[in-house]
């Protein structure tokens, strides 16, 4: 099934977002081999060409590198790892807090609504 996209964003953008998601979460752990641009492209229901777009931005900021006739790879460097997790976390809590707010809710009932609902389902 292909996946879903948003207007306003490249798609070659949201598909590294995925798959960056994906690499944080230990889908595809550190020195793991990923699948080929045409599968994941088909997976994705993109043009090769997108995906090709995707991983080379992968590659430059240093979470994939390639291996000459073998392919992809994900980073072997613990660091970067454990940098995308962080930086992917800080993203999503500047969204939340961004919306809390734009509903009324102050800094202290924001963090008072999270640690309730942390200890909840922590």
């Amino acid at each position: 099934m292909a996946w879903e996209f948003q207007n306003g964003v490249p798609i070659y953008r949201q598909i590294a977002l995925r798959l960056e998601t994906e690499i944080a979460a230990g889908k595809f752990e550190a020195g793991q081999q990923m699948p080929s641009v045409r599968d994941l492209a088909v997976e994705a229901g993109v043009n090769p060409n997108t995906m090709q777009r995707a991983l080379a931005l992968l590659e430059t900021d240093g979470i994939l590198f390639s291996v000459r006739t073998s392919g992809r790879f994900v980073t072997k460097e613990e660091m970067r790892l454990k940098d995308l997790r962080n930086q992917l976390a800080e993203e999503e809590i500047a969204a939340l807090f961004g919306r809390l707010k734009a509903i009324g809710m102050t800094r202290q009932e924001i963090i008072g609504a999270i640690s309730r609902w942390g200890d909840r389902v922590l």
